[in-house]
């Protein structure tokens, strides 16, 4: 298999970061903005598209901060993808961080992809 490549990607989000948790973390609020519809089963969610249905089975997941993931086709292998939310200390400012992996020449695809869907979770939250 063709080594992927991980990235990180920050993105600032006006929300109190337990809402945003909710949107991150549950089927209910991963159907709102990252698939058209998501089911879970124990630690397997199934992410349902127009074209397409792929699965992923729950890495790990903490209240209220993070949850990762690992595409079914990936198993045996280190790729994954998390969403964090992150709390500056100071300022209270709250960023969603993406870590997710691509193949060298789909990297920027994959960031234009996760571009496109924060921005629907976004305009969803209210925060623009």
């Amino acid at each position: 298999m063709e080594d992927k490549i991980k990235y990180e990607m920050e993105f600032p989000i006006q929300v109190s970061p337990s809402l945003l948790y909710q949107y991150i973390s549950t089927p209910s609020g991963l159907s709102e903005w990252y698939a058209d519809n998501v089911n879970s089963r124990g630690e397997y969610y199934t992410f349902i598209w127009a074209e397409s249905e792929e699965r992923a089975k729950l890495l790990s997941k903490k209240s209220p901060e993070r949850i990762k993931f690992r595409w079914v086709e990936d198993e045996g292998e280190d790729f994954y993808f998390e969403l964090r939310i992150q709390v500056d200390e100071i300022t209270k400012d709250v960023s969603l961080m993406v870590t997710d992996f691509a193949e060298e020449d789909e990297v920027e695809e994959g960031k234009m992809l996760w571009e496109n869907m924060i921005s629907n979770l976004k305009s969803i939250l209210g925060s623009v």
